[in-house]
Parts: C-alpha cells; structure tokens; sequence
C-alpha cells in the first residue's frame, strides 16, 4: 500500500512572526534567569526581577510583531483597495531608504498611476459618449445575439423610440436585419425612413469585456445621391437644348421665310392653304418647344439663394393669394423671420400650392393625336387647399396639404421630366426640392391615409442656420 503523502501544516505569517520574536530572544533570558537566581538575593527580589524581565522580552516581542506585521497588512488592505477600483488609500511610511518604505513608496505610485489612468479612461469615456450623442449618424451596436446593446439620439429618431424602449431588443424587432445582413459599405432602403431614402452600411467589429459585438453605422446618402442625379440631368439638359436651339431656331425661321413666300409660289387656294397650315404647325410647335426647353434651364441654371431676413406670414399670404383657381387657406402660424432667398422661396411654395390645387380641379382637356381630346379627371366634390407654418426646435415647416385623389406613383414624384398632368413639365417638385436643399431643408410628400390626398411638407432651417451654409451671403445678415 502506498502511504498518502502528509501533508505539512504552515503556520501563519503574523504567528511565525511573534513565534521567531519569541524565539530571538529566548536565549538572554534563559542565561538572565540564571544569574539572577544565581546571585544571593532574596527569593522576591529575584522573581520581581525575573518577572520584569519576561514583561520586557514580551512588549519588545509584541513591538516587533507589530512594526513587522501592521504595515503589511496595510499595504494589502491598499492593494486590496486598488483591486476595488478604489484609489484613495495610501500606504503609510513611504521614505526612501528604507527597504519598508521603499515598498510603500512603490505601491503610492502604483495608486497613483492607477488613478490617474482612471480618471483618463473616464474623461475618455464621457468624451465617446458625449460624441456618440453629438454625431448626427445612427450608431447601433449588437451583440452576438443580435440583440441592440447601443444606439445613439440619431438612431433613436430614425426608430422613432427611445433607448429605454429598444435596448435588448433584436435587429428584427426594430426594424435593422437588414443592415446587419447587407455588405459592408452597401447601400440599403429602411422601411423607417423616408420612402426614396437611401442609407449606406458601414459594419465593423469590436469587443466589450471579451464579447464580439456588432457596430452599425448608418449615413443617410439620399441628398449626394440626388445631387448627382440633379447634375446628370442639368447636362443632360444642357446637352439637349444646345442641340434642339442649333436646330429649332433655323427651323422656325425657314418655316417663316417659306409662309411668306407662299403667296408668290402657289397659286392655288386650297393647296397654299395646306401649305400655310403645315408651316404654321412647323413655326408653332418649334416656339412651343422652345419654351419648353426654356422651362428645362431653369432646372439647370438655378442661382445659389441670396440670404436675407424675411418675415414668413406676408410671403405665404401673398402665396395663396397668387393662387386664382381655388381659394388657399392659410392656417396662421406663429410670426417669425427667417434667413433665406425670400424669391426663391416663394416660387417654391407657389409650385407646391399649384400642384395642389391641380390635384383637386379636374384637368383642362388637351388635344391628343389618338382621341382629339384627353378625359378630365374625376371631379372633387369639395375640394380644398390648405397652407400652413409650424416651428420646430431648429426648423420651420411648410405643410401644403389637399383632398385630392393622393400619390398614384411615389417613387417618381422628384423625377425630371416626369408628370402624371397632360400639360405638365415635370420640372416643379424637382425644382421645389432643388431649392430647398439649397437652402439647408427638405420637401417630403406623402398620402394622407384618414382625411385622403396629399400632404407636402417643406422643412427649412431656421435663422442663422442656414446662412451659414452660404459664406457668401453673410454681408446681408444683419449683426446683432
């Protein structure tokens, strides 16, 4: 049988301690004892001797046991604390020269250290956070799980939720799966946003206390994305009426020249007559195209807006004024000025309330080649325009809203060239929105689901805001 091996019992540092104190001095006070018992004093005398000689060796035993033990126990209660992540205790002690004192002087200037990359980290952390709520892109983070662990003021306004409500939920449930199974750097529509709104992924990894996690970065690319189409289209435009003008001006002028000479030529009523007529359909339609394509520049050549302080209820009453077909109501709202390109506005607001009105009247008839005529639209019982202002914490809103029948094709409300009205140019909403985001804003157009029709909702930013988008224009701000 083999023997379990014993195992040795180690008596505790602070009792080795006071044992080898003890033990130290053990010696001198046997050889004490014996030459006091050896001298020829009385046998009290000698016990009071001995008696003092144990309470010295005892109280300089304990003295040792405690400037042995007592700053070690110190120092473990200040590292104890530095593993709490508390740094307000220090070792006392701590001279130099001293192999004791050493050691403290270390372990202070561990703590020190150790506080001082605490408050960096914390000063660090609040600056992240700060920036994670400052930054005007959604940020979302997820764990493996993917559940949301992260999401900043910019996400919870595109969920439309607060963080309270969306922390521990899954990318499913909030609206994101998409984001997390898109390719990095990819561009992806979310039903949250706006319907024609585009959002470029950016997925990248990190680690939180040993865990993988998932952040989503989300920038919303729908304006650089529309300023480059808006750029296609102005030298497509360019292109075009370069071309047509070469070619319509010298059209219309032959046509001109030969309806003049007709009467020198053919003498013939009947046929001059058709002659006539095929020449003045040739000169017609090549004015009519001219200004067509006249209408087309001013999509291509839009001025920048020229800043200035205007006051919005007589710009918006002058509007609805303009508007002859249908009486505009105007919804008051409150009396506020605004930097901004009072003429451009205005024509912006006047394409809107004529869309509007368009929507509820029925259209003229217009000649076509297959019928003669083109049907009107179903009439609207009563129909109805209304403009009104709000104020929002940095912007102003525009809200055109009509009874009409609503959007028949969303996705192509901004198009150029595309129009749903037979005269139509299918340049307003594009040039509206065009003069919107030139002033820092935004036009949105949805159907209205309870009341029916359409609601337009132009956003601009409010007083200085704007101007600072256009250095030039600051000479006509006026300084407060």
């Amino acid at each position: 049988m083999t023997k379990k091996p014993v195992k040795r019992v180690r008596l505790p540092y602070e009792r080795r301690i006071s044992l080898y104190s003890l033990l130290v001095a053990l010696p001198g006070i046997v050889l004490s004892a014996v030459l006091v018992w050896l001298q020829p004093w009385p046998a009290s005398t000698k016990l009071t001797v001995l008696f003092i000689g144990l309470l010295v060796w005892w109280l300089l035993a304990m003295a040792l046991h405690e400037h042995t033990i007592r700053p070690l126990q110190t120092l473990a209660n200040v590292i104890g604390a530095l593993r709490e992540e508390d740094y307000s205790f220090r070792a006392r002690g701590a001279v130099p020269e001293d192999a004791l004192g050493e050691l403290s002087l270390e372990v202070n200037a561990l703590a020190d250290l150790l506080a001082d990359r605490r408050v960096r980290a914390i000063e660090a952390t609040a600056l992240l956070r700060r920036v994670v709520e400052e930054i005007d892109v959604p940020l979302f983070a997820f764990d493996p799980d993917r559940r949301l662990k992260l999401v900043n003021p910019a996400g919870e306004r595109l969920l439309q939720q607060p963080s309270v409500r969306l922390m521990g939920r899954s990318a499913e449930e909030v609206g994101l799966a998409d984001c997390l199974a898109a390719e990095n750097e990819s561009l992806v529509s979310l039903q949250l946003s706006a319907p024609n709104a585009r959002w470029l992924v950016r997925r990248s990894q990190f680690r939180e206390k040993g865990v993988p996690h998932t952040l989503i970065v989300l920038s919303d690319v729908s304006r650089a994305l529309r300023e480059e189409e808006r750029k296609a289209w102005q030298r497509l435009i360019r292109v075009l009426g370069h071309e047509l003008n070469n070619s319509l001006t010298p059209i219309k002028s032959i046509a001109g020249s030969l309806s003049v000479r007709l009467s020198d030529t053919i003498r013939d009523p009947a046929q001059r007559h058709d002659f006539e007529r095929g020449l003045e359909i040739i000169e017609t339609r090549s004015a009519s195209l001219n200004r067509f394509l006249q209408a087309y520049r001013q999509l291509a050549q839009m001025p920048p807006p020229v800043l200035r302080r205007s006051e919005l209820r007589p710009l918006v009453e002058r509007v609805a004024f303009l508007e002859t077909r249908l009486p505009v109501t105007v919804i008051p709202g409150p009396d506020i000025s605004l930097m901004l390109d009072p003429d451009q506005i205005e024509q912006m607001l006047i394409n809107l309330v004529r869309n509007a009105v368009e929507a509820v009247l029925p259209a003229e008839p217009v000649p076509t080649p297959s019928n003669g005529h083109q049907p009107p639209c179903q009439k609207i019982p009563n129909p109805a325009v209304t403009i009104q202002w709000t104020i929002e914490e940095k912007a102003v809103v525009f809200v055109i809203e009509d009874n009409g029948p609503g959007l028949l094709n969303p996705a192509n409300t901004f198009v150029p060239f595309y129009t749903t009205k037979p005269s139509g140019s299918g340049i307003g909403l594009a040039l509206s929105r065009q003069i919107a985001e030139a002033h820092g804003g935004s036009i949105e157009l949805s159907n209205r689901t309870e009341e029916g029709g359409c609601q337009v909702r132009a956003v601009l930013p409010r007083l200085r805001e704007a101007a600072r988008r256009f250095p030039a224009a600051d000479a006509e701000i006026p300084q407060r």
